[in-house]
């Protein structure tokens, strides 16, 4: 077939798409960043029996779709391997709380040899700091190489319409920004779904309104995001299998990017604070008020204050200290010092509070000298004037 021919029909090809309504696809490839790729994983999975596959992020990782498509390609790929897969997606939770809650909801679970990273959605959402959102990303990645120095980590930026709106007009996302920094500092896979979701919108594949709907993606948004991460695997085992499929560990950690990073994150138990009779443990915390909770904050014990002048004092060893409450209707504000240092309030109550115990992850101190610290705190008797109460449920204290 000559050229002239062969350009004819390619031309002729064009112009029928056109006509369809049709348009070239953009390559999915494009959005990912294998940097050292996943050796580890594939040699676990290559030639070992079992296997662990942990899923850490927000409600876009706990929702049915893309890690059901995950764990179902691991499985057909490797099918004389046996995978264990923990699901360890909370609604609402960014960096900040995955920092804290690492140790127990993935690192206890003992061996892991891939870890799935998603946090950018909700780091925008929740309007968590880029400081804060680069001490936890790099605080993960940290401790869980420290426990495991053969897991392997995929860090994820998800789709959202600010993102969208930045893009569109130019701009990095700053949580996609911090997302990558620490993944090229490590060696980390990457993907970039928000800008991939932002491009083949531009490129008329699909509309958000239609198609993708949500940045709780429909079915078929959870296919798009399924088939880039399915890629990423694809590319980056058929690179192992070609390098000879050699163990490569990070044996010793590079020089962190962030001083005060949240290498250490951890919960402290909320039976370690000393407080006065304003405050209650109940054993199996359940709201009485009707409004809905996230798994792994009901059914749990509580520390709970519901009138001002509570008080409560917590001894503690490290450099950053918070707490992870419940934020329902009644949330209050509480006043707190350092090692008796200047009094401060901070408002629990936030914008989804009206209708939800939304689990909330705040910050106290992140920039303590190392060693031990004593935390005070009490209800304050005034309150945010959308809220009905003066309410404090702390769920756990948070220690780096």
């Amino acid at each position: 077939m000559t050229k002239r021919l062969l350009l004819f029909f390619f031309v002729l090809l064009c112009f029928i798409n056109e006509i369809d309504g049709q348009v070239s696809p953009l390559d999915n490839r494009h959005y990912i960043s294998s940097r050292k790729g996943l050796p580890n994983a594939f040699r676990v999975f290559n030639h070992q029996k079992t296997a662990t596959v942990a899923f850490l992020g927000g409600s876009i990782t706990n929702a049915p779709g893309w890690r059901d498509s995950v764990c179902i390609t691991l499985q057909r790929r490797f099918p004389n391997t046996s995978f264990h897969f923990i699901a360890a997606g909370i609604p609402s939770l960014g960096s900040l709380p995955h920092a804290f809650r690492l140790q127990r909801d993935v690192l206890d679970s003992g061996k892991v040899d891939l870890l799935f990273l998603e946090a950018a959605v909700n780091d925008e959402v929740n309007g968590t700091d880029s400081l804060t959102q680069l001490r936890a990303l790099e605080g993960m990645v940290r401790h869980a190489k420290r426990d495991q120095p053969n897991m392997d980590i995929v860090l994820m930026s998800f789709a959202d319409p600010d993102k969208t709106k930045a893009y569109n007009e130019g701009k990095i996302p700053v949580s996609i920004v911090n997302h990558e920094l620490i993944a090229a500092h490590y060696g980390l896979p990457s993907i970039n779904l928000a800008k991939e979701v932002r491009d083949r919108m531009e490129n008329k594949e699909f509309n958000w309104d239609k198609d993708f709907k949500d940045l709780h993606p429909s079915p078929f948004g959870q296919g798009v995001y399924a088939k880039t991460i399915r890629t990423l695997l694809a590319v980056n085992f058929e690179d192992a299998a070609l390098t000879g499929d050699k163990k490569m560990g990070l044996r010793q950690l590079p020089e962190p990017l962030i001083k005060g990073n949240f290498e250490r994150g951890h919960y402290q138990k909320i039976t370690t604070a000393n407080y006065s009779d304003g405050w209650q443990l109940i054993e199996d915390w359940r709201p009485a008020d009707g409004l809905g909770t996230r798994k792994g904050f009901v059914h749990v014990p509580m520390l709970v204050a519901t009138r001002p002048a509570a008080t409560l004092t917590l001894n503690f060893k490290g450099t950053a200290v918070g707490m992870s409450v419940v934020s329902g209707a009644d949330a209050g504000t509480v006043v707190y010092s350092i090692d008796n240092g200047p009094e401060r309030e901070l408002d629990l109550y936030t914008k989804w509070s009206k209708s939800l115990h939304l689990p909330w992850y705040v910050l106290f101190g992140a920039d303590l000298k190392a060693g031990s610290h004593t935390l005070k705190l009490r209800i304050s008797d005034h309150k945010n004037e959308k809220s009905t109460g003066n309410a404090c449920r702390i769920a756990h204290f948070l220690i780096n």
